[in-house]
């Protein structure tokens, strides 16, 4: 059962006595569902950097130079030798939307440190470029090809090497799936938990989440994983292994190496191996989704909510009509208020503490203060687990369906939490101007929808057109760094640079940062074969 909480604007005094118990419809859909490509594309060609002439384009006999390093048959997969079909190749060439598509004709599957160590090693004597490749689950073309560099997955690195009880540090290889490694962690005794949670979870690997900072759904509650990362294993761009491993917390002495791995997309070296700190798992949980009239009430609710809940707000996530619509319409979720009720903004709210009693106290005051303040337009609160994974995956399905609802423009930008949204109007109405975004629908653009953390001013901006094309690409972009540029704000928030942003990075960085991280990039990776065309450029 849901308790739900009316909260009637015109007649907040009966809100006071909810919290009567009324069954919700919400769809048994599975926890977490997995990522899959539902519209094939291709990226505009007017955007791919030219091949380098300097990297080398790989002949069956680098192929036969590639087997003599690994020794498992399957560790080698290529069009090149016909070991495989051009199809084979498709789920490690194309991203999950069907944006980003290369034309590598070789897979590399090492499963060891040792093999990734040889591999690039042989990259570099041979000048071969080499994109790294987790989950593939980004979604700015930061872990496929732009032409026939090799892919090097990391799947096959999924050894959990050790686990302090104690301390709470984990050591793992980068090709464990978060999911697994989260569940791992639960049971244990006492129960631990992975400080990122995405919704890709059951698709991404924690070796390309540290490669992006990957931000997350835990962020407000953990913070990042810079802060979280203890220690690295890096293969180097010349095949040497950086074994950085620490499980120390404090370690003052020299430069903090693991810093510059930590989001560098692979542009430096690849990540084989980490070392985090897991705080304890709360013992005791709390889902709230509340339903809201406007932006402003979502940052009246918000600020509500960091007072009344304190330690134990764990989440806050914020979701508009047109998200909700896409979920309910292709994420199989079914309406959760009554049809009267249904805001404009929707605010999930979760909580995780160690005592039930004090945590059901602050909850309760909250809701009180929310009803009199007429802030919300109605509330529900999960009642058991299965209702607060499902109330969960509302928010969580917001990307995938609004990418099944069309061909989805994404874009992951950070700006100060009263202005978030002010950036999804700013582009309605650019669109509108252009004449891409129609009221009866017949435009080049569907829709523009946002939902985020605004637990740390993180929206995702997603533009819904009928079809991928430079046309729509050039109306949204650069206007929408420019908007971000205004706001003293961020073009990427978690999901990294790739080949999408690469090119705008000047809007959020100076040009003595740029020429820094020129500067890094070329020390470390002189031939210029780690991840190329994207990051640093």
């Amino acid at each position: 059962m849901l308790s739900k909480c009316k909260a009637a604007v015109r007649a907040p005094q009966r809100a006071v006595q909810c919290v009567r118990q009324t069954p919700i419809a919400i769809s048994s859909i599975p926890h977490r569902a997995s990522l899959a490509p539902y519209h094939l594309g291709h990226r505009h060609t007017s955007s791919l950097p030219p091949r380098s002439p300097e990297l080398t384009t790989l002949t069956p006999k680098h192929i036969a130079q590639l087997r003599t390093l690994l020794p498992h048959p399957s560790s080698v997969i290529s069009t090149l030798d016909d070991s495989a079909a051009p199809d084979d190749l498709i789920p490690f060439n194309r991203d999950w939307m069907g944006k980003y598509e290369g034309r590598s004709g070789v897979v590399v599957r090492p499963i060891s440190t040792e093999e990734v160590s040889k591999v690039i090693k042989w990259c570099a004597e041979n000048g071969v470029g080499v994109v790294p490749q987790g989950g593939n689950t980004g979604l700015v073309g930061g872990s496929t090809p732009i032409h026939d560099e090799l892919i090097l997955s990391l799947s096959s690195l999924t050894r959990i090497r050790s686990f302090d009880p104690l301390s709470g540090i984990l050591i793992a290889e980068s090709g464990l799936i978060l999911e697994q490694i989260d569940t791992f962690l639960s049971k244990q005794s006492p129960s631990f938990i992975f400080p990122l949670d995405l919704g890709a979870k059951g698709s991404c690997q924690i070796g390309g989440n540290v490669a992006t900072n990957a931000g997350g759904l835990r962020l407000l509650r953990y913070g990042s994983l810079r802060g979280s990362v203890l220690g690295l294993e890096v293969v180097l761009p010349d095949g040497k292994i950086w074994d950085g491993l620490s499980g120390l917390r404090k370690d003052n002495t020299g430069y903090d190496l693991k810093q510059l791995f930590i989001g560098s997309e692979g542009s430096i070296g690849i990540i084989t191996a980490i070392s985090i700190l897991c705080p304890r798992r709360p013992t005791t949980h709390n889902v709230a989704l509340f339903s809201l009239p406007s932006y402003e009430a979502c940052l009246s609710v918000f600020a509500e909510t960091k007072t009344h809940l304190g330690e134990i707000l764990s989440a806050f996530e914020m979701f508009d009509r047109t998200s909700y619509e896409a979920v309910k319409k292709h994420g199989g979720a079914r309406r959760v208020f009554e049809e009267g009720n249904e805001g404009e903004f929707y605010c999930l709210v979760e909580t995780g503490g160690s005592n039930a009693e004090h945590d059901s106290e602050k909850l309760t005051r909250l809701f009180e203060s929310l009803i009199s303040s007429s802030s919300i337009l109605d509330g529900v609160l999960a009642q058991d687990t299965t209702q607060s994974a499902s109330l969960w995956q509302i928010r969580e399905l917001c990307p995938e369906s609004l990418s099944k609802a069309g061909k989805a423009y994404k874009y992951d930008l950070s700006v100060p939490v009263e202005k978030m949204y002010s950036l999804v109007e700013k582009m309605r109405e650019r669109l509108r101007d252009v004449g891409m975004l129609r009221d009866d629908g017949s435009g080049k653009v569907k829709s523009v929808a946002g939902f985020g953390h605004m637990g740390d001013g993180n929206l995702h901006l997603n533009v819904v057109a009928t079809e991928f094309s430079d046309e729509v690409q050039s109306a949204i972009e650069p206007f929408v760094y420019e908007l971000v540029a205004q706001n003293n704000g961020s073009i990427s928030a978690e999901h990294g640079l790739g080949s999408m942003k690469a090119p705008y990075i000047s809007y959020s960085q100076s040009s003595t940062s740029i020429e820094l991280m020129r500067r890094i990039k070329k020390m470390f990776d002189p031939k210029g074969i780690m991840n190329p065309y994207k990051f640093i450029t």
